[in-house]
């Protein structure tokens, strides 16, 4: 009985100092992952989705062959107004999510990075104005793990709800 409990004390005190050792590892930076080099539109289309469970994109099916494209499916957002209008609101609404930080804005595309408040990853996210469709097509990815957890699907569920109240 004794060599039990000193075991799964042992057991405990090693997770305590993995669990202390990944929130330092998030501190310091070592979990944002690198910007990715090739988001952006390119021929009217956003970045493919990530081949793990770890992204959404409003364009999923633009890859009919693509390994994630019905996990990443997800509607894009109407316009609100015209061109300028959706994309005011868009800016406005992003950067009201928590974690947010604009990267890049043009008349037609957004980018923004979203950092997690503990461990510090970050998400990469991009939307893009397509007036023809009249809706607002949208990426956003996790740039390291092989799953986010749904936390992207959830971050875009939440700026759908923001901006269609």
């Amino acid at each position: 009985m004794r060599t039990l409990l000193r075991g799964l004390l042992i057991a405990l005190a090693a997770l305590l100092v993995l669990a202390v050792a990944l929130v330092l590892a998030g501190r310091l930076g070592w979990l944002a992952g690198t910007p990715p080099a090739d988001l952006g539109v390119r021929d009217g289309r956003l970045k493919a989705p990530s081949n793990t469970p770890n992204s959404v994109s409003s364009q999923a099916d633009l890859w009919p062959a693509h390994p994630q494209r019905e996990y990443a499916r997800i509607a894009p957002l109407p316009m609100r107004g015209d061109a300028a209008a959706t994309m005011a609101r868009l800016q406005a609404t992003v950067a009201a999510l928590p974690g947010a930080r604009i990267v890049t804005v043009r008349p037609d595309y957004l980018q923004a990075e979203f950092t997690t408040p503990l461990l510090r990853f970050v998400d990469d996210a991009e939307f893009w104005l397509d007036p023809a469709a009249g809706v607002v097509h949208l990426r956003s990815a996790s740039r390291l793990g092989r799953k986010d957890l749904g936390a992207n699907r959830a971050r875009i569920e939440a700026l759908r709800a923001a901006w269609q109240g």
